[in-house]
């Protein structure tokens, strides 16, 4: 293919990947603004992107600094609240948190980044290390540990998912 295809067909496309991504790392609350964020910058540089590039990595390289601003600004402002919630001591082993967002966002940092990048954008490990850094080995092993940890906090649900891949 010698031209790009227009902009309106890259969103189509990648919307559903790149909105994946901002939930995952930011969670519902902030995610939207994110995407939106992630396309408006896209949108700008676009015209710029080489004709052979990667466009889904390009995307998911953009919504990963757009994350990392949104987290930044929200670790910056207070959360007004109406009054401080009474929250309960942990109760018995049937109290797991099998929530996706919040067992993501308990892993550090590059292997949250490199689960969410490999396993829900489906980027291979070349791309997943150009994102958050270093080689496809690592971004291999980090998403490997991320797993692993995982498994840790939900025995038997990620293993009944097919999480592995």
């Amino acid at each position: 293919m010698t031209d790009k295809q227009p902009f309106e067909g890259v969103v189509a496309e990648h919307a559903g990947t790149v909105l994946r991504v901002c939930r995952a790392v930011l969670g519902p609350a902030d995610a939207d603004d994110a995407w939106s964020e992630t396309f408006l910058s896209a949108l700008k540089a676009y015209p710029r992107l080489p004709v052979d590039a990667n466009v889904e990595a390009w995307l998911v390289t953009i919504a990963h600094r757009k994350a990392i601003d949104v987290t930044r600004r929200s670790a910056r402002g207070a959360v007004p609240v109406a009054e401080v919630p009474n929250r309960p001591m942990a109760g018995g082993a049937d109290d797991r948190d099998l929530d996706l967002t919040r067992s993501l966002a308990a892993l550090p940092g590059k292997q949250r980044y490199a689960v969410v990048y490999h396993y829900l954008a489906g980027l291979p490990y070349g791309d997943v290390a150009a994102v958050i850094g270093g080689s496809a080995e690592a971004a291999r092993r980090a998403a490997a540990d991320g797993i692993a940890n995982l498994r840790k906090t939900h025995p038997g649900d990620t293993a009944r998912k097919g999480a592995s891949r």
